[in-house]
C-alpha cells in the first residue's frame, strides 16, 4: 500500500492504520448522516498507483444513507477525516472513490514507539517452546561449507522464533557411531602408525577425516583388484576386504568390545575438540547434545516393540521392516539381519528421548538438507504409527545444497571446502579489502583484527542466509565481501556510518534522547521512507518465524540500510538550523541503527561501531 509520496505502508501497521481510518469513517457517518455504520462493515482497498493516497473507500453503495451522489458523499467524509482522524493528512476524490493519505503524525507516532522500545518488533514470551536441531555432523570428518549453511540456518531460525516469543532449545544429534566412523577407525588402525592430533599438530577432526579419505582410496583400489581377478563389480564392492573389516568393527562396537570401544572413544574425542573450535569461530552454540550411541538402543527397543504390536514385521533373514504402501511409500528397513541399527532406528530413539526430556515443546524442527526429505517423511509416519501424538509437531526444515564454481563437494574423495579454511579465507579477504579501501585508518592491530573477523564472517553468514532456504545456491566468496549490493558488509558499513553520526552528535552536545515527539510536526519524504522501513520490522520478524526463513530478515536489513543511505545522501543532518528537526533526524538515525543491529543479530551477524 502507498501513501501520497509513494511510501509502502508496513504490514505490521496496516491493521493500526486501517482500524483508525475505519473508526473515523464510522464516526463520519454518525456525525454527517446520523447513521450507524459498524466498523466491521466498512471495506477499504489499496489506492490505485495512478492516484495519491494509500487507502480507498468506495462510496457508491451508500447513496440511500447519505442522500448525496457518490462524489459529494466522498468529499464530505474526506473533509471530516482530514479534520478529525489523526492518521489522515489529505484526501482526493475520483468519482465515488475516496483516496486517503496517511499523514506525518501517524509516522511520527511509529518513530516514537520504535525509538523508545528496547527490542522493537520482538514479541513478549508466549510460554511456547520449540526445539531446533542443526549441525548434526558425523564424527568421521571435519565440518564443511554445507555444515556452515546448516548451522547458520538452524541458529538463525531459533533466534527468529525467540523474537516471536518462543523459548528455544538448540540441539544437535552427533552421529558418533555407524559404518562411517568404523571406516575411519579401520584406516587409522591399518595406516595410522599411532598418529595423534598433538603429534601431527593437526585438529582432531581433520586427522580423522584424512583417514576417512584414506579408507575410500584403499577401498576403490581393492575393488579394482577384485574385478581384475574375475569378480563382477557389484560383488567386488561388497567383498572388498577393508569394507568387511569395517563391518566387523561395527558389530564388535555394538557388542561393546573393550578394545574397539576405547579406540572409538579416543578418535571421537579428537573430533569433538576440533568441532568445538569450529563452532566457537562460527558463533553458534547448543543447549543440549544428543549422541546416536545413546539413542540407537532406545530406537531398537521401540522397533522390537513395534514388531510385537504388529506395526513392523520381520523378514526370513531376521531383518525388521515397516510397510508404508498404504501411505503411498514402500517398505523401509529398520534393523539389519545381523541386528545392527540404521539411521532411521536412531532417529526414532532420538525423537522419543527429546520429547521425554522436554515434554512442553510445541514443535521439533530438524534442519537437514533436502536430500533427506523422504527420510523425514518416513520418520514422522513411523512415529505416528507408534502412537506418538506429537509426531505431527515434527517439522523438517529442508534446505538446498551449496555449490561452488568448482562443482559439487564429495567428503570421501577429500574435495570438500573445509569450514575452518573457508572462514579463515573470508577473514583474510576482509582484511585485504578493508586495507585496500582505507577503512581501518587509526585502528590498533587488535581493533583491525576484530573488524576483519566481523566483516569476513558477516559476509559469509549473510550470503548463505540471504537465499531462500529451500533453494540450492552458489556460494561466491568474492561477491559476498563487497561493500555495495545485497551483502553483509554493505549493511555493516551503514551501521558504522550511523554510529559515526551519533558520535559526532554527542561531541557537539546534541541530546536527542530527550526529544519530545509532540514537538515534531512534519517529516521530510526521505525521513518518512526510513520510518516506514523501520516500522516494517515487526511484520518481517513475524513472517520469518512463520516461514522459518532468515532470508526475509536478510532482505529486510538490506532494504532498511538502503533507505537510510538514500536519506543520508539527501539530507545533511548537521546543517539543519531547526533544533527539533535536527534531533528528530538523530533519533531517526539511532532507531535505524538499533533496528539494523536487531535484524542482523537474528542472523548471527555483528555490526561494527567503526569502519
Amino acid at each position: 500500500m502507498r501513501s501520497g509520496t509513494g511510501i509502502p505502508l508496513p504490514a505490521s501497521y496496516q491493521l493500526y492504520m486501517e482500524s483508525e481510518i475505519k473508526s473515523g469513517i464510522s464516526q463520519a457517518f454518525k456525525a454527517l448522516f446520523d447513521h450507524e455504520l459498524a466498523v466491521a462493515d466498512i471495506g477499504l482497498q489499496p489506492t490505485k498507483k495512478e492516484f495519491e493516497g494509500s487507502h480507498t473507500f468506495v462510496t457508491f453503495p451508500y447513496g440511500r444513507v447519505t442522500g448525496k451522489n457518490p462524489m459529494e458523499t466522498a468529499e464530505l467524509i474526506g473533509d471530516y477525516l482530514k479534520s478529525e482522524a489523526k492518521v489522515i493528512s489529505d484526501y482526493n476524490v475520483v468519482k465515488g472513490f475516496l483516496n486517503l493519505t496517511v499523514g506525518d503524525k501517524a509516522w511520527i507516532e511509529v518513530l516514537k514507539e520504535a525509538f523508545k522500545a528496547e527490542h522493537f518488533g520482538h514479541a513478549v514470551p508466549t510460554g511456547k517452546e520449540v526445539m531446533v536441531e542443526y549441525s548434526s555432523p558425523n564424527t568421521n570428518k571435519p565440518l564443511h561449507l554445507g555444515h556452515l549453511r546448516n548451522n547458520f540456518l538452524g541458529w538463525s531460525v531459533a533466534s527468529i522464533l525467540e523474537a516471536n516469543g518462543y523459548a528455544s532449545h538448540r540441539v544437535q544429534i552427533i552421529n558418533d557411531r555407524g559404518i562411517h566412523i568404523c571406516k575411519s577407525m579401520i584406516a587409522w588402525l591399518k595406516f595410522g602408525n599411532g598418529e595423534t592430533p598433538s603429534s601431527m599438530s593437526e585438529k582432531g577432526d581433520k586427522l580423522v577425516g584424512r583417514y576417512y579419505v584414506r579408507f575410500d582410496q584403499e577401498y576403490k583400489k581393492q575393488i579394482v583388484e577384485l574385478v581384475e581377478s574375475g569378480l563382477d563389480k557389484e560383488k567386488a564392492e561388497k567383498e572388498a576386504p577393508i569394507l568387511q573389516e569395517a563391518q566387523e568393527l561395527l558389530l564388535k562396537w555394538e557388542n561393546k568390545d573393550p578394545e574397539i570401544y576405547a579406540l572409538w572413544q579416543k578418535m571421537n574425542g579428537w573430533v569433538y575438540e576440533g568441532f568445538d573450535a569450529t563452532y566457537e569461530q562460527m558463533g553458534v552454540n547448543f543447549d543440549k547434545l544428543y549422541y546416536e550411541s545413546d539413542t540407537f538402543l532406545l530406537g531398537k527397543d521401540e522397533v522390537l516393540k513395534g514388531v510385537e504390536q504388529g506395526i513392523f514385521f520381520k523378514k526370513l533373514d531376521g531383518s525388521v521392516w515397516v510397510d508404508l504402501s498404504e501411505d503411498g511409500l514402500d517398505e523401509k528397513l529398520l534393523l539389519r539381519a545381523d541386528g545392527t541399527s540404521v539411521y532411521m532406528t536412531q532417529d526414532i530413539g532420538t525423537a522419543i528421548l527429546r520429547f521425554r526430556d522436554f515434554p512442553k515443546i510445541n514443535q521439533q524442527i530438524y534442519t537437514v538438507g533436502n536430500e533427506q526429505e523422504y527420510h523425514f517423511r518416513v520418520l514422522f509416519l513411523i512415529l505416528a504409527k507408534l502412537g506418538y501424538q506429537w509426531a505431527k509437531e515434527c517439522y523438517h526444515l529442508s534446505y538446498g545444497m551449496v555449490d561452488l564454481p568448482t562443482g559439487k563437494m564429495k567428503s570421501r574423495e577429500g574435495t570438500v571446502v573445509d569450514a575452518d579454511d573457508l572462514m579463515a579465507e573470508m577473514i583474510q579477504t576482509a582484511a585485504d579489502h578493508t586495507t585496500e579501501l582505507g577503512k581501518i585508518e587509526g585502528f590498533t592491530t587488535e581493533q583491525a583484527d576484530e573488524l576483519h573477523e566481523m566483516i569476513g564472517l558477516g559476509a559469509l553468514k549473510y550470503f548463505l542466509l540471504k537465499v531462500d532456504p529451500k533453494k540450492r545456491m552458489m556460494f561466491n566468496p568474492a561477491e559476498s565481501i563487497e561493500f555495495h549490493g545485497t551483502t553483509g558488509p554493505f549493511i555493516q558499513y551503514t551501521h558504522a556510518r550511523i554510529a559515526a553520526i551519533l558520535r559526532r552528535a554527542r561531541e557537539l552536545g546534541y541530546e536527542y534522547e530527550s526529544l519530545g515527539f509532540d514537538q515534531v510536526n512534519e517529516l521530510h519524504p526521505s525521513e518518512q521512507s526510513v520510518v516506514a522501513a523501520i516500522a516494517d520490522y515487526p511484520s518481517k520478524v513475524k513472517m520469518a518465524g512463520k516461514e522459518y526463513s532468515p532470508s526475509i530478515i536478510a532482505q529486510y536489513a538490506y532494504d532498511l540500510a538502503k533507505e537510510y543511505n538514500k536519506f543520508y545522501q539527501e539530507i545533511n543532518i548537521f546543517n539543519e538550523e531547526d533544533d527539533v528537526k535536527l534531533k528528530t533526524r538523530l533519533a531517526l538515525s539511532d532507531t535505524a541503527a538499533k533496528t539494523i543491529k536487531l535484524a542482523m543479530g537474528l542472523l548471527g551477524i555483528k555490526v561494527p561501531q567503526r569502519m
